[in-house]
Formats: C-alpha cells, structure tokens, sequence
C-alpha cells in the first residue's frame, strides 16, 4: 500500500531492513509494559516481523500493521495496528518508541489510520482497547474523540499477569462531524 502521511509522520509497510527500529520498539520493556504483548526477544521479533510482511503481501490482507516513521527521517520509530473484523468493525492498536514519546507521533499516526479506516475501508467503528494505567494512551484517544464504552476486567493475559481494558470506540458519521485536529 501507499504511505499514508501527515503532520511530520508516515505509516508505510514494514521492511525486513527494519528489524533493529522494530525490536528497539517491541524490544523494550518501557513500550511493552502498557502492551497487549509481551516483551520480545530478537528472535521473537524476527519471527513477528516477518510474519507483517508476509501478511501485508496478501490481496485481503487480514491486518494493516504499518510502521510509523517520522517525515524527515525513514527509521521506524513505533507502530500502528488496524485489524478489521466484523460488521464493519475494527481494533486498533499502536506502540511509539521510549525515545519518541511526547511528541505527538501517536496522535498523529493514529489520526492518519482513522482516515484511512474510514474513508477507503469504509468501516463503521474502530475501538481501541487500553490499559487504565496508561494515560499517555488514553489522552491519545480522547483527542481523537473516542467514546469511552467500559472497563473489561482481566481482559488481556500479558507480562504474567492478566491486566484489564478499557474500551473506547469511535464510529464513522463521528470522524466525518469533524473531530478536534490540535
């Protein structure tokens, strides 16, 4: 697929030559700790990574798992997941880099796919399931306008331990009214 760019970032498809940026983001236990996954090591990363690439090589590719680039350099420096499921509906998903945070890459890449799931794929919904530590994450969202929907206890098994969610939706005639672009 064509990058998709904005304000100082791009989401493109992942490269085998980004193994080291991919494994310093899922690599490091400052990203994975708030992540629905655990920590990897290289050759779980190696394997991750080259399963994304086989998957976005598909026609009907069953995920969209693009790596989030700033403008001026090509590196990866985090990444961003939609997975479409059913009626119209899709997760979504996303880890910047430790070195990176609070800058506004997230709501930026995040801005980007919703674009992107409701114009061309032309979903319905998108959720965003979120750890209830995570605040940096949830103030993404919150940005963006999600609606917070509830807490699901015990909703993710990460890190030994099981953690919960909270859930945030946001539907297509939502993005299309025009939410707050800071």
């Amino acid at each position: 697929m064509e990058p998709l760019t904005g304000d100082g970032v791009s989401l493109r498809d992942f490269r085998s030559e980004d193994f080291d940026d991919y494994f310093a983001v899922v690599g490091d236990d400052r990203v994975t700790d708030w992540m629905a996954f655990a920590t990897h090591t290289p050759e779980s990363a190696r394997k991750m990574l080259d399963g994304i690439i086989e998957r976005s090589a598909h026609e009907n590719r069953p995920d969209y798992m693009l790596a989030v680039t700033r403008l001026d350099d090509d590196r990866v420096i985090g990444f961003i997941r939609l997975a479409p499921g059913v009626h119209k509906g899709a997760q979504l998903g996303y880890g910047i880099s430790a070195d990176h945070w609070g800058h506004g890459y997230a709501t930026t890449a995040c801005r980007l796919m919703l674009d992107f799931a409701f114009g061309p794929l032309a979903l319905h919904r998108v959720t965003a399931a979120i750890g209830p530590e995570n605040a940096a994450s949830i103030a993404v969202v919150d940005r963006l306008a999600f609606s917070y929907e509830g807490h699901l206890r015990d909703h993710v098994f990460t890190n030994n331990a099981w953690r919960d969610s909270l859930l945030y939706s946001l539907l297509a005639d939502e993005w299309a009214a025009g939410q707050p672009r800071d």
